[in-house]
């Protein structure tokens, strides 16, 4: 026994031996229009190029949050391993110079008072990190 065939804009179920037309969201007939899916490529890539200006927004600004992380550890670094003989205090000013032996020493006195290689001008914050003035 050979099988029908039923053409192609006939919806039938072999299995169930049923025509499923009715039961579908989108005409199926010959005559019905034609089912276009909308051009969204406009939509995406004006998209695209908003959600990739607000990636290299955020980008540059944790760069530069990490630049300064970085630059504080720094000073940091080159504050505490100096040499000094006194306890800094918070809030104070305190003067970093480099010595004729190469090494750093902190100090209390200003670079208008003294002739040695003033490196810099730190206080020393609450968080007891040192900020460059």
């Amino acid at each position: 026994m050979k099988k029908e065939k039923k053409p192609d804009a006939v919806v039938f179920d072999d299995e169930t031996r049923e025509y499923h037309a009715k039961l579908l969201p989108y005409a199926s007939g010959v005559g019905a229009p034609r089912i276009t899916p909308p051009d969204v490529t406009t939509w995406k890539n004006t998209n695209i190029v908003t959600a990739n200006h607000q990636f290299k927004s955020r980008y540059d600004s944790i760069k530069e949050a990490y630049q300064k992380l970085m630059e504080q550890y720094e000073y940091n670094n080159l504050v505490y391993n100096a040499k000094f003989s006194f306890e800094p205090v918070t809030g104070g000013t305190y003067y970093l110079y480099k010595a004729k032996d190469e090494s750093t020493f902190l100090s209390l006195i200003s670079p208008d008072e003294c002739s040695f290689d003033h490196l810099g001008s730190f206080r020393l914050g609450p968080d007891k990190m040192w900020e460059k003035l």
